[in-house]
């Protein structure tokens, strides 16, 4: 069921992206936004400092909420960046302030960039008879950010872990999307740029998924073969090419 191309396959119906990392990325990185406004309240930590330390906090966090079950909420959100910033910017007097002017940051459309195309793809798919949905482990943010990027016009269904209470990759964040768009888990394609959250959750879920893997880091091999694109371009040639077997 997960093989686009296969003669056995049902008809694609939905497409639900990942956010960050697939349709969005922070513009500047992460990394450089918080050396920069680090600096401002006195942090030492030069962006090549906060980069692996940024890995480090945020996997700290993963596995908090995996051992409780990959439940979340607004309130957890909000507590796990505020420990993150508390750990890489450790050296920071007023943590309160520095917090908060972070998480506003990331909370202006403006902070956030699509890849070109992003904007004629999505059009292109809706043109096809396709919904098209946003689904992510952020939290209430993201309904701002997504509203003010031009390129995600022709997306109108949002999935926020924060609001539906789980994280990816449980599957009752998954079932929930599957309940709001009212399809069939075999009719509904995942794209995201995580192997596990994003790909292994929704194959879990028996939804289709595909793999945004730009930099090649995960080669399809057997016997568990990934199926991936490089560029989100290649997503509309593959789905053509399953309609023509």
């Amino acid at each position: 069921m997960n093989d686009l191309s296969s003669k056995e396959s049902i008809a694609v119906r939905a497409i639900i992206f990942d956010a960050v990392g697939t349709l969005i990325h922070p513009d500047p990185p992460a990394p450089a936004v918080y050396a920069q406004i680090g600096k401002r309240f006195g942090s030492r930590y030069h962006e090549h400092v906060i980069k692996p330390r940024f890995v480090q906090a945020f996997e700290h966090e993963e596995d908090l909420d995996r051992r409780q079950g990959w439940r979340t909420s607004e309130e957890r959100e909000i507590e796990r960046w505020r420990r993150i910033v508390a750990y890489l910017l450790e050296d920071v007097a007023d943590q309160g302030s520095c917090f908060q002017v972070l998480f506003d940051h990331f909370s202006r459309p403006e902070a956030w960039r699509c890849d070109p195309g992003t904007g004629l793809l999505l059009q292109q798919l809706t043109e096809r008879g396709l919904l098209l949905g946003l689904a992510s482990n952020y939290d209430s943010r993201l309904r701002a950010v997504a509203a003010g990027k031009p390129e995600l016009a022709a997306i109108h269904h949002l999935f926020i872990s924060s609001e539906i209470g789980w994280r990816k990759p449980a599957p009752e964040f998954f079932a929930a999307v599957r309940k709001s768009v009212e399809l069939p888990a075999e009719q509904i394609l995942y794209v995201g740029d995580d192997p596990v959250n994003d790909y292994e959750g929704a194959i879990q879920a028996s939804m289709r998924a595909v793999l945004f893997d730009p930099n090649g880091r995960y080669p399809n091999h057997s016997p568990n073969p990934i199926r991936s694109i490089q560029r989100l371009n290649d997503l509309l040639p593959l789905l053509m090419s399953g309609e023509r077997e």
